[in-house]
């Protein structure tokens, strides 16, 4: 079987590529990294991938606000084929800078409903730890995760809002796929901590599942304190279960 190709969408300013590549190839994944600048080099970008992830990160420093200008840049050069790709029914995968980016596209939570990533209500930049559970929904990412994950959040903007309507619409839809049970590190209605599309296809999570594929990488592995931390490694698997089935 031919190991799947996993793509990885990075602008100036993103810092975790590096680590979602080394996660994505312990998934079984083999990786490519795209700069949206350069896109225009590479014609074939995103046709043969069989994922999609848009990478963290602060790109163009955050300039204008979280996401902004990666978004731009992405839709001036791989919107469409970003759209191709999900219509083909390839999973995409947002982290932290790159579910901000989503948002700003419109492709989470979906054209025309009215929701962002604010301000962490603290005020502050928030760098911890944090358990996640998975509740039911259509997220083909989350599929099987009872146990929920353990990984690190580190954003100032990651606070999920929206409006009664597309709050009603994303429960009706069973769109929430993960929320925060360790306690709402930044205000987050409902405590999500990310959303997936109506297709089930498209996640955008602010945590980083990509730093917790070791179990070494969480700070109490060494300490046998509580309940064994479970792995953001499962969440990456299932997108490669996804794109191989």
């Amino acid at each position: 079987m031919t190991t799947p190709l996993a793509s990885i969408l990075t602008a100036p300013g993103t810092n975790r590529d590096g680590d979602v590549a080394f996660a994505l190839q312990l998934a079984g994944f083999r990786t490519e990294q795209i700069d949206v600048r350069q896109v225009g080099s590479a014609p074939n970008s995103l046709r043969e991938s069989a994922a999609v992830v848009v990478a963290g990160g602060f790109s163009y420093a955050d300039a204008l606000g979280a996401g902004r200008l990666f978004a731009l840049e992405l839709h001036h050069a791989l919107h469409d084929l970003l759209q191709g790709a999900i219509q083909r029914g390839v999973p995409v995968l947002g982290i932290c800078n790159g579910f901000q980016v989503l948002v700003r596209l419109g492709i989470l939570p979906g054209a025309g409903q009215q929701a962002a990533l604010g301000h962490n209500e603290s005020g502050q930049f928030a760098c911890q730890w944090v358990r996640l559970a998975a509740p039911s929904s259509r997220c083909v990412w989350t599929t099987g995760l009872t146990d929920g994950v353990d990984c690190p959040i580190a954003h100032g903007e990651g606070r999920f809002t929206c409006d009664d309507t597309t709050w009603a619409s994303l429960v009706a839809n069973e769109q929430i796929a993960l929320q925060y049970t360790s306690g709402n590190p930044n205000g987050s209605r409902g405590g999500v901590a990310g959303i997936c599309d109506p297709s089930g296809l498209v996640l955008g999570l602010m945590p980083h599942p990509e730093n917790h594929v070791l179990a070494h990488q969480h700070p109490l592995y060494s300490r046998n304190q509580g309940e064994p931390a479970r792995l953001g490694l499962e969440l990456l698997r299932n997108g490669r279960l996804h794109a191989v089935a």
